[in-house]
């Protein structure tokens, strides 16, 4: 077996729309607790041997980036690719208890499992689908062997999903699927991307998810 790539996909740090009873909006920034999160992932990352650190432009996501990129001393890329999946932008930080902020967002969540199914300028089952996609393509073709990216939990479970089940995933496995799988703030989940040694094709393979060992310093 042939490994050609590493990949360190580390979910940010914990947010203040992470505490706070709202739908989190994209430019909800790192709590205290989330600062030192990312301090702790970054010391252990520093002691790793990679090529690139790319991020999410979500601000949590950038913040845990960018503390990881001063302790790295590594230059960072953003890239839409590895963004939360996208909310209606009506809901971005309203109250549950706003009734209809509520309504559409159980909508929404019904759309990410429902293929043809949108709701206003939100990303459905289709969409975030086709991302994950993209995204995998997009490691895959990158020159560099070992790469940190830093994403978020829905998307980061959506990429191990991909690669466990693309040819066998239907949209309530993949419903399912996501229920049962938990992305602990700065964990760290590590894909390969490898040559079998019998004539088979390269495949993405899942190594470690949600390693946060870390976070009990």
């Amino acid at each position: 077996m042939k490994i050609e790539k590493t990949v360190y996909l580390i979910r940010h740090g914990q947010s203040e729309d992470n505490v706070r009873e709202v739908f989190q909006s994209p430019e909800s920034p790192l709590t205290k607790k989330g600062e030192k999160q990312a301090k702790n992932i970054a010391k252990r990352i520093s002691k790793l041997s990679f090529d690139i650190l790319i991020s999410s432009p979500f601000k949590r996501a950038k913040q845990t980036a960018e503390i990881i990129a001063k302790k790295t001393n590594k230059k960072l890329e953003l890239s839409e690719l590895f963004t939360e999946r996208i909310k209606p932008t009506y809901i971005n930080g309203k109250p549950y208890t706003d009734k209809k902020a509520f309504a559409i967002y159980k909508k929404w969540e019904k759309s990410l499992h429902t293929p043809g199914f949108r709701v206003q300028d939100g990303e459905n089952f289709d969409d975030i689908i086709k991302r994950a996609d993209k995204a995998l393509a997009f490691l895959q073709k990158r020159p560099e062997k070992s790469l940190v990216v830093v994403t978020h939990g829905y998307f980061l479970r959506t990429i191990i999903i991909r690669v466990l089940l693309k040819t066998h995933l239907s949209n309530e496995i993949f419903k399912n699927i996501h229920k049962k799988i938990s992305i602990e703030n700065t964990g760290i989940t590590i894909l390969q991307y490898y040559v079998p040694k019998e004539k088979q094709k390269p495949m993405w393979r899942l190594w470690v998810c949600n390693d946060h060992a870390h976070l009990a310093e």
